[in-house]
Protein backbone atom coordinates (compact mmCIF):
# COMPACT_ATOMS: atom_id res chain seq x y z
CA UNK A 1 0.00 0.00 0.00
CA UNK A 2 1.51 3.57 -0.98
CA UNK A 3 1.19 5.59 2.04
CA UNK A 4 -0.28 8.92 1.17
CA UNK A 5 1.90 12.26 1.95
CA UNK A 6 0.39 15.43 3.19
CA UNK A 7 -0.78 18.19 0.57
CA UNK A 8 1.85 20.38 0.24
CA UNK A 9 -0.88 23.69 0.78
CA UNK A 10 -3.07 22.82 3.32
CA UNK A 11 -5.80 25.01 4.76
CA UNK A 12 -5.65 26.22 8.52
CA UNK A 13 -7.67 27.45 11.33
CA UNK A 14 -4.80 29.58 12.37
CA UNK A 15 -5.68 33.24 12.07
CA UNK A 16 -2.82 35.22 9.71
CA UNK A 17 -3.33 38.54 11.49
CA UNK A 18 -2.58 37.05 15.39
CA UNK A 19 0.86 35.69 14.07
CA UNK A 20 2.07 39.36 12.87
CA UNK A 21 1.35 40.65 15.93
CA UNK A 22 3.50 38.37 17.65
CA UNK A 23 6.43 39.56 18.67
CA UNK A 24 10.04 37.32 18.99
CA UNK A 25 12.90 38.86 21.10
CA UNK A 26 16.44 37.90 21.50
CA UNK A 27 18.80 38.90 23.85
CA UNK A 28 20.48 41.70 22.85
CA UNK A 29 24.09 42.58 23.64
CA UNK A 30 24.78 45.08 26.33
CA UNK A 31 25.80 48.18 23.88
CA UNK A 32 23.53 47.65 21.91
CA UNK A 33 20.58 47.75 24.73
CA UNK A 34 21.66 50.55 26.39
CA UNK A 35 21.76 52.72 23.96
CA UNK A 36 18.44 54.33 22.64
CA UNK A 37 18.49 52.87 18.70
CA UNK A 38 14.37 52.59 17.60
CA UNK A 39 14.00 49.81 14.99
CA UNK A 40 13.10 50.86 11.84
CA UNK A 41 11.14 47.33 11.46
CA UNK A 42 8.04 47.41 13.53
CA UNK A 43 6.10 44.66 13.63
CA UNK A 44 2.69 46.06 14.24
CA UNK A 45 3.17 48.55 11.05
CA UNK A 46 1.57 46.79 8.09
CA UNK A 47 2.75 45.89 5.27
CA UNK A 48 4.04 48.39 2.47
CA UNK A 49 2.37 47.12 -0.60
CA UNK A 50 2.38 47.55 -4.07
CA UNK A 51 -0.90 49.95 -4.42
CA UNK A 52 1.05 51.86 -2.00
CA UNK A 53 4.06 52.08 -3.39
CA UNK A 54 1.82 53.29 -6.73
CA UNK A 55 0.56 56.05 -4.87
CA UNK A 56 3.18 57.19 -3.42
CA UNK A 57 5.56 57.50 -6.52
CA UNK A 58 2.80 59.14 -8.47
CA UNK A 59 2.71 61.66 -5.59
CA UNK A 60 6.29 61.86 -5.37
CA UNK A 61 6.73 62.41 -9.18
CA UNK A 62 3.75 64.82 -9.13
CA UNK A 63 5.73 67.10 -6.39
CA UNK A 64 8.74 66.79 -8.58
CA UNK A 65 10.57 64.94 -5.86
CA UNK A 66 11.58 62.17 -8.42
CA UNK A 67 13.19 63.69 -11.86
CA UNK A 68 14.30 61.92 -14.95
CA UNK A 69 18.05 61.13 -15.13
CA UNK A 70 19.38 63.98 -17.23
CA UNK A 71 21.00 63.61 -20.65
CA UNK A 72 24.67 62.35 -20.52
CA UNK A 73 26.74 65.32 -20.74
CA UNK A 74 29.78 65.58 -22.96
CA UNK A 75 32.61 64.81 -21.53
CA UNK A 76 34.33 67.60 -23.32
CA UNK A 77 34.17 69.50 -26.38
CA UNK A 78 36.43 68.97 -30.13
CA UNK A 79 38.27 72.36 -29.05
CA UNK A 80 39.69 70.70 -25.59
CA UNK A 81 40.37 67.03 -27.39
CA UNK A 82 42.53 68.16 -29.68
CA UNK A 83 44.12 70.89 -27.06
CA UNK A 84 45.03 68.11 -24.62
CA UNK A 85 45.56 65.48 -26.98
CA UNK A 86 48.33 67.70 -28.56
CA UNK A 87 49.83 68.49 -24.77
CA UNK A 88 50.11 64.45 -24.20
CA UNK A 89 51.86 64.37 -27.69
CA UNK A 90 54.29 66.61 -25.78
CA UNK A 91 54.31 65.01 -22.96
CA UNK A 92 55.25 61.53 -24.45
CA UNK A 93 57.68 63.11 -26.93
CA UNK A 94 59.90 65.08 -24.29
CA UNK A 95 59.79 61.86 -21.94
CA UNK A 96 60.49 59.03 -24.07
CA UNK A 97 63.46 61.26 -25.40
CA UNK A 98 65.22 61.71 -21.80
CA UNK A 99 68.24 59.85 -21.54
CA UNK A 100 69.12 56.61 -19.23
CA UNK A 101 71.23 58.62 -16.87
CA UNK A 102 69.12 61.63 -16.43
CA UNK A 103 68.12 61.84 -12.98
CA UNK A 104 64.36 63.35 -14.03
CA UNK A 105 63.45 59.98 -16.08
CA UNK A 106 61.42 58.26 -12.87
CA UNK A 107 59.57 61.82 -12.58
CA UNK A 108 58.66 62.50 -15.76
CA UNK A 109 57.77 59.08 -16.45
CA UNK A 110 55.63 59.19 -13.46
CA UNK A 111 54.04 62.39 -14.94
CA UNK A 112 53.18 60.98 -18.17
CA UNK A 113 51.50 58.06 -16.60
CA UNK A 114 48.94 60.37 -14.55
CA UNK A 115 48.67 62.33 -17.53
CA UNK A 116 48.33 59.34 -20.00
CA UNK A 117 45.97 57.91 -17.84
CA UNK A 118 43.74 61.27 -16.98
CA UNK A 119 43.70 61.80 -21.08
CA UNK A 120 42.63 57.78 -21.69
CA UNK A 121 39.85 57.45 -18.61
CA UNK A 122 38.33 60.81 -20.00
CA UNK A 123 38.07 60.09 -23.96
CA UNK A 124 37.82 56.49 -23.86
CA UNK A 125 34.29 56.39 -23.23
CA UNK A 126 33.62 59.26 -25.88
CA UNK A 127 31.43 57.53 -28.58
CA UNK A 128 32.24 59.88 -30.94
CA UNK A 129 35.88 60.10 -30.69
CA UNK A 130 36.11 55.62 -31.14
CA UNK A 131 36.23 55.98 -34.44
CA UNK A 132 38.65 58.91 -35.54
CA UNK A 133 42.28 57.83 -36.50
CA UNK A 134 43.91 60.48 -33.94
CA UNK A 135 42.23 58.71 -31.06
CA UNK A 136 42.94 55.50 -31.82
CA UNK A 137 46.80 56.49 -32.86
CA UNK A 138 47.00 58.32 -29.59
CA UNK A 139 45.91 55.28 -27.51
CA UNK A 140 47.94 52.92 -29.48
CA UNK A 141 51.16 55.29 -28.60
CA UNK A 142 50.31 55.64 -25.09
CA UNK A 143 49.31 52.14 -24.54
CA UNK A 144 53.07 51.26 -26.05
CA UNK A 145 54.82 53.42 -23.91
CA UNK A 146 53.42 52.59 -20.60
CA UNK A 147 53.26 48.96 -21.17
CA UNK A 148 57.16 49.49 -21.69
CA UNK A 149 57.47 51.33 -18.77
CA UNK A 150 55.13 48.73 -16.37
CA UNK A 151 56.91 46.02 -17.83
CA UNK A 152 60.28 47.18 -17.72
CA UNK A 153 60.58 49.89 -14.73
CA UNK A 154 60.50 53.89 -15.19
CA UNK A 155 64.34 54.09 -15.83
CA UNK A 156 64.71 51.62 -18.61
CA UNK A 157 64.82 53.36 -21.81
CA UNK A 158 62.49 52.22 -24.93
CA UNK A 159 64.36 50.64 -27.40
CA UNK A 160 65.09 52.15 -31.09
CA UNK A 161 62.30 50.26 -33.53
CA UNK A 162 59.47 50.87 -30.56
CA UNK A 163 60.30 54.33 -29.90
CA UNK A 164 60.13 54.70 -34.15
CA UNK A 165 56.70 53.24 -33.92
CA UNK A 166 55.77 55.38 -31.13
CA UNK A 167 56.74 58.55 -32.89
CA UNK A 168 55.06 57.54 -36.02
CA UNK A 169 51.70 56.94 -34.35
CA UNK A 170 51.55 60.00 -32.63
CA UNK A 171 52.51 61.84 -35.94
CA UNK A 172 49.90 60.21 -37.81
CA UNK A 173 47.59 61.24 -34.69
CA UNK A 174 48.64 64.57 -35.11
CA UNK A 175 48.07 65.07 -38.54
CA UNK A 176 44.70 63.60 -38.09
CA UNK A 177 43.89 66.07 -35.64
CA UNK A 178 44.76 68.78 -37.85
CA UNK A 179 42.27 67.37 -40.75
CA UNK A 180 39.67 67.41 -37.64
CA UNK A 181 39.62 63.29 -37.90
Amino acid sequence: MASSSPPLIAPSSINVKSLTSIRFSRPTPPSIATSKIQSPISTTQKPFNRRDFLSLSLVAAGAGIISLPAAPAIASSTDEYVKETKEVIEKVRSTISLEKGDPNVADAVAGLRETSNYWVSKYRKEKDLLGKPSFRDMYSALNAVSGHYISFGPTAPIPAKRRARILEEMETAEKALVRGR
